[in-house]
C-alpha cells in the first residue's frame, strides 16, 4: 500500500485512492473475492454465505448435488420434534413422556432377544422386562396426566 495517498479522509465503505506517476489520484481495483448476486456486499474469507442478507456463496449454491448428509437431513426433517408435536397434536411434556414410554416398550421387547432363551437366565430376562414395563406405563400415565385439555 506504499502507492496510497496520505492524507485523505476514508471511509470504511470506500476503496483507498492511489496516486499515479503524473501526480493524477485514481481509486485502486478493489481485490473482491467475490460479490453477492443477491446485495452486492463483499463475501468475508471463507464464508458460506452473505453477511448482510444470508444468501448462499455462487460457487457453493452451485453445487450439482447435495451431499448425502444434506438429503438425509432433509428425508428427517418432518421427524423435528415440532412437527412430530404438532402432528400427534400433544403438548411437550406430554409428547416427551410418550417417546420415553415408547423407548421402554422397545427395550422391553429386546431384552429377551439380547438375553437369548436360556433356562436359567429367562426368570431373571422376565423381571427386566416387567420392569420396562412398569416404567413404561409410568411413563405413559405421567403423559397422560401432562396433557392439557
Amino acid at each position: 500500500m506504499a502507492g496510497v495517498v496520505q492524507g485523505p479522509q476514508h471511509d470504511f465503505w470506500r476503496p483507498p485512492v492511489a496516486a499515479t506517476p503524473d501526480g493524477g489520484q485514481i481509486v485502486a481495483a478493489p481485490l473482491m473475492d467475490e460479490a453477492c448476486d443477491g446485495c452486492g456486499a463483499e463475501f468475508m474469507t471463507g464464508s458460506r454465505f452473505c453477511y448482510v442478507c444470508g444468501a448462499a456463496r455462487g460457487s457453493h449454491a452451485d453445487s450439482a448435488a447435495p451431499s448425502g448428509w444434506a438429503a438425509l437431513l432433509r428425508l428427517l426433517r418432518p421427524l423435528q420434534f415440532q412437527n412430530v408435536k404438532e402432528w400427534v397434536g400433544l403438548p411437550s411434556a406430554s409428547l416427551i413422556a410418550f417417546l420415553i414410554g415408547m423407548g421402554c416398550c422397545l427395550a422391553a421387547m429386546l431384552v429377551g432377544v439380547i438375553h437369548g432363551r436360556e433356562v436359567p437366565k429367562l426368570l431373571t430376562v422376565q423381571l427386566w422386562r416387567l420392569q420396562w414395563l412398569v416404567a413404561a406405563v409410568a411413563a405413559f400415565l405421567a403423559g397422560c396426566l401432562l396433557k392439557r385439555a
